[in-house]
């Protein structure tokens, strides 16, 4: 039996990268411009070509990128958003922290993304806004929530956080509407050694509204022209995704082919996304199956020394935070019982992903 597996193994990456990564972070050292400075610059820059925007703005992290992508978007306040019931609460906290109202909208079964008809029904004169959230690595089609939004003059912002790399139509997650956020959370498939984030757009105006939103709302050292937050991305963090940038598309290529052995080898019936759109469209940040014994599953999986995780355990409209809202959103509460991810990151070997392939399959069949 392999070694106990992890859900995410970031030490992994480190070490893999340890010397490149050990000299960014002295580097910043060495010269002690540790808030802002070249690193900051030099990962805004890099980003912005990877991603094809024309700007990328870092931030402290991705629920910030949320939030001041919002203001910036300077949206009536109190009218509504849309936002899928399937994504993590930091989408919803979000929306509230721009002081915008949260319009949850239900799932499609087999992707847990944002039903496109249930997003049209949403729409009446109170929505300002509708976010995409490109949720496990995948992008949704933009192309009806773009037609969707211009027919009703909505800004659209995507929830980027978990699709780093993802493409569709040889465009990147985030640089379909107005601005896209993205998190570089230590475990995301980019991820710093602490919280980080981005905002990417093409809108000059949405641009430099973030970049003074996040330093508190100044020009220069003195100029303070509206009232800001401190949301700053620190050289540390720049210095080492700007390493890690460097290695993403590789790292991608590896998660894609372990999902491809865990599709190889899995009962098609536990699959959560079988295939079909471009292979670029996912990258895997998280490889959901879905199963009625998910928590037992989970436990005898545990016991064997494979991780796994559960991404949602309850639809957000559903806890408590925002008005334990059941029954309103089926799918999203039904994948909320049956989700549960397995392992999956650049550095887990084809023997393990066929190990934990033949485990789950051997205890789903031992539970049928």
């Amino acid at each position: 039996m392999p070694e106990a597996i992890a859900l995410v193994d970031v030490r992994a990456a480190y070490e893999e990268l340890r010397d490149e990564i050990d000299e960014a972070l002295h580097r910043v050292c060495r010269h002690g411009a540790f808030v802002g400075g070249e690193e900051v610059e030099a990962f805004e820059a890099a980003w912005a070509e990877y991603s094809g925007a024309r700007h990328a703005i870092g931030v402290a992290n991705g629920t910030d990128a949320l939030t001041l992508a919002l203001v910036a978007a300077d949206l009536p306040t109190g009218s509504a958003v849309i936002l899928p019931a399937n994504t993590f609460i930091a989408t919803a906290e979000a929306v509230v922290a721009a002081r915008l109202r949260p319009r949850f909208v239900d799932v499609e079964p087999d992707t847990g993304l944002a039903q496109l008809e249930r997003c049209a029904e949403a729409v009446d004169g109170t929505v300002s806004a509708i976010i995409p959230v490109h949720l496990y690595g995948r992008v949704m089609d933009m192309e009806p929530v773009l037609e969707l939004a211009a027919d009703n003059d909505l800004v659209v912002v995507e929830d980027a956080a978990q699709a780093h790399g993802g493409r569709r139509h040889g465009r990147h997650a985030g640089t379909f509407g107005h601005a896209g956020c993205f998190s570089f959370y230590p475990g995301k498939n980019l991820g710093a050694f602490g919280d980080a984030g981005a905002v990417i757009t093409d809108d000059d105006e949405i641009a430099d509204r973030v970049r003074l939103l996040r330093d508190h709302g100044r020009r220069g050292r003195d100029r303070h022209e509206v009232v800001g937050v401190n949301s700053r991305l620190d050289a540390f963090q720049a210095a080492v995704l700007l390493v890690k940038l460097r290695h993403l598309e590789r790292w991608t290529r590896k998660r894609r082919r372990v999902a491809e052995t865990y599709r190889a080898l899995l009962d098609p019936e536990l699959l959560d996304w079988p295939g079909g759109a471009e292979a670029e469209a996912e990258t895997h940040h998280l490889f959901p199956i879905l199963s009625d014994e998910r928590d037992e599953l989970a436990e005898r999986l545990g016991a064997e020394g494979i991780a796994t995780g559960v991404h949602y355990r309850v639809p957000v409209p559903a806890t408590a935070a925002f008005g334990s809202q059941e029954g309103l959103h089926p799918v999203a509460e039904r994948r909320a019982a049956r989700q549960l991810s397995l392992p999956i990151h650049p550095h887990l070997s084809s023997e393990s992903a066929e190990w934990v392939a033949a485990e789950v399959s051997g205890l789903v069949g031992a539970a049928a």
